[in-house]
């Protein structure tokens, strides 16, 4: 295998190359406001996200006395390299997050969900023409209206109950209008709590008018309904019917929970990004030159994460400027673009941004400012986060910009080329060309992207040639991409997040001319136009510079962009080293003699009793093959031409894992 190597973390930078995170100080700065937090660990993968009512005291309660602690969490905080949370305004909004990001990134010592069936909605069937209230644990994408969703099932229950009394919408299954006098009216119509449209005894407008009422009420226009059952409650407090003042409190209770909103998750089930300034001055005029943007990331109608941008801005820059350069900085390097973006203010070139995103897309972008409901209060939420996060991490983010999006710039720069967001790099793993494996690595913006590594099992290669080994894994890689970006373009979607489809600004391969060539020649073969770019090493197995163009280009050794090749070049041989060992450790340990024809496992096991190594037997004779216990003159051949005819250039390689 090949030997496995490693760079010292530069001072202050963690061992995936993030900028040095204090515990302790971030902690001090928690805000005690409900809202999510998200562990990561020393690869900066997400390891946990919980909830909190307060986020300072319930961050905190991880990092004190391990009393208490199950063995699970405290493996948890032992691995815990950095935090980060997002702020909400409301604990059901914290929870139905958490739960959203739990589904998105599947953390390791989080419980995991086996569906959907998670929380409640009351769903108001507007499809039908005699529309009913039901209780739902799924949302669809149909004509129906959703609410919520809820963290009480009993609360939902009873308002659904609550709103059939008030509004005498009908329970029944019927199919309506077809079914209109074939029965007679059931129990709720006797008691007075339908209007049995099944009997044709109100109008269809008039049933309308009443379902409409009973979804202004969903909507939270109840407070007529609580006046009027508090009185009702009072009432048969003072008559001594405690039983029925018990029911009216209890159905109080019930609306109050459910009247909480919440805007994390809505009912169309589009693809959103929701952006929002932060200024160091409160004013819309900057007189400094911090600004941060928060992007919120909404798909399938669920809010799945969140990223923040900062940025150097000129003086007198307004939030219209700022948001409108961002905008199309932003989404000229980013494959994917959402059906809606939803800003805090008006841009210059609205109609025009518009139209170069729908073009990009493929389908229609809409950028719209919400000015009230739940879709403002979004915006909002990601501006107060974009706030908590200039105010607090400012000097942070400065130094993890420069360590990332810094560094990609450097390299840019280096080799000439532009708009390099995501980069690709390579490697190959094997132990004398058994079971080899490629890795791909995936860096985005300067940070590892895990979520699209990919591991390729060498199939169509016998033997220790990386060169053939990388011009498969290059060829399966992007022909597959080609096949998904073609179904992708025959339903005019824009090529997915995480998917083949989406290819690299910048290829790197671990090496130098020979590797870049494969790869161009791969490209070349299928008609792809990607930058190449090799990363040489040293006689000492050390990063020494890159090779571009036919031309190695030297590299500051002190500079983040060495730094950040140092880290994707570790990273790929880590990635590939760990597939190997877990092929090898799955009971698919393989020797090399079990390749040689003719050698079974009595043969093998005596010629590694008399031999002691694979060096010795493939440094061994003729003769002294032929000599070794079990073996004869045609099977001491078959091993001695293995080891010296096969590859043509005289004597096997043969590595041993270290």
């Amino acid at each position: 295998m090949k030997k496995e190597e490693t760079h010292e973390n530069q001072p202050g930078e963690t061992p995936s190359g993030y900028p040095a995170f204090n515990i302790e100080e971030e902690l001090k700065k928690l805000p005690g406001r409900p809202g999510v937090y998200i562990m990561h660990d020393a690869h900066d993968d997400i390891i946990y996200v919980g909830k909190a009512i307060s986020l300072k005291n319930r961050v905190r309660q991880y990092f004190q006395s391990s009393r208490g602690k199950s063995a699970k969490i405290l493996q948890m905080v032992e691995r815990i390299r950095r935090f980060e949370y997002i702020v909400t305004d409301s604990e059901l909004e914290a929870l139905v997050l958490e739960c959203n990001l739990i589904k998105e990134h599947r953390p390791k010592y989080n419980t995991m969900l086996k569906d959907d069936k998670t929380y409640p909605f009351i769903k108001v069937t507007l499809g039908e023409e005699y529309p009913r209230v039901l209780f739902s644990r799924t949302m669809k994408k149909d004509k129906s209206r959703y609410f919520g969703p809820y963290t009480s099932a009993t609360a939902v229950k009873d308002t659904i109950d609550l709103v059939k009394k008030l509004y005498k919408i009908r329970s029944c299954s019927k199919n309506l209008p077809r079914d209109i006098g074939k029965e007679r009216p059931c129990l709720y119509y006797q008691i007075g709590q339908c209007n049995a449209p099944c009997q044709g005894i109100f109008t269809k407008e008039e049933y309308r008018k009443s379902v409409a009422d009973a979804v202004d009420f969903l909507n939270g226009n109840h407070g007529s309904v609580l006046r009027e059952l508090e009185e009702k409650m009072n009432q048969a407090s003072e008559d001594m019917e405690f039983e029925k003042a018990i029911e009216y409190r209890d159905l109080m209770r019930s609306i109050r929970q459910v009247s909480q909103r919440q805007k994390i998750t809505s009912g169309d089930g589009e693809d959103k990004d929701v952006l929002a300034l932060a200024l160091e001055d409160a004013d819309d005029t900057v007189s400094a030159a911090d600004a941060v943007v928060q992007v919120f990331f909404i798909r399938g109608g669920k809010m799945i994460g969140r990223e923040h941008f900062y940025l150097r801005v000129a003086p007198q820059d307004t939030k219209a400027i700022i948001l409108n350069s961002f905008i199309k900085q932003y989404y000229a390097g980013t494959p994917f673009v959402p059906r809606e973006l939803m800003i805090e203010t008006e841009i210059e070139d609205h109609e025009l941004v518009e139209t170069w995103l729908t073009q990009k897309r493929g389908q229609k972008v809409t950028i719209r400012v919400p000015k009230k409901g739940t879709k403002e209060k979004l915006v909002e939420m990601a501006r107060e986060n974009a706030e908590i996060v200039l105010r607090q991490d400012r000097d942070r983010i400065r130094r993890e910009e420069g360590r990332t999006i810094g560094a990609v710039h450097e390299i840019e720069k280096l080799i000439g080329i532009e708009r390099t967001v995501r980069m690709e790099a390579y490697d190959i793993s094997n132990i004398s060309g058994f079971e080899s494996v490629g890795s791909m690595i995936v860096y985005e913006k300067g940070k590892p992207k895990r979520s699209d590594y990919r591991k390729f099992k060498i199939k169509s290669v016998q033997g220790p040639n990386d060169y053939a080994s990388m011009e498969e894994v290059l060829t399966r890689r992007f022909t597959h991409g080609l096949e998904e970006r073609k179904e992708l373009d025959a339903k005019k979607t824009g090529y997915e997040m995480g998917s083949f489809s989406r290819f690299p600004d910048l290829i790197l391969m671990d090496g130098g001319r020979g590797q870049v060539n494969i790869a161009l020649g791969v490209l070349e073969k299928l008609g792809i136009d990607i930058p190449v770019c090799g990363m040489v090493k040293d006689d000492f197995h050390r990063t020494r510079g890159l090779y571009y163009n036919n031309v190695e280009v030297p590299i500051d050794t002190h500079s983040e962009g060495f730094k950040l090749i140092t880290r994707i070049q570790d990273e790929a041989h880590r990635f590939a080293i760990e597939y190997h060992r877990s092929l090898r450790s799955k009971g698919q340990v393989h020797s090399i003699l079990d390749d040689i024809e003719g050698i079974g496992p009595m043969r093998r096991k005596a010629l590694m009793r008399t031999f002691k190594s694979l060096e010795a037997i493939r440094d061994a004779s003729l003769e002294q093959l032929a000599g070794a216990e079990s073996m004869n003159a045609r099977s001491a051949q078959q091993v001695y031409d293995f080891f010296h005819a096969q590859d043509g250039k005289g004597k096997r390689t043969v590595e041993v894992e270290e």
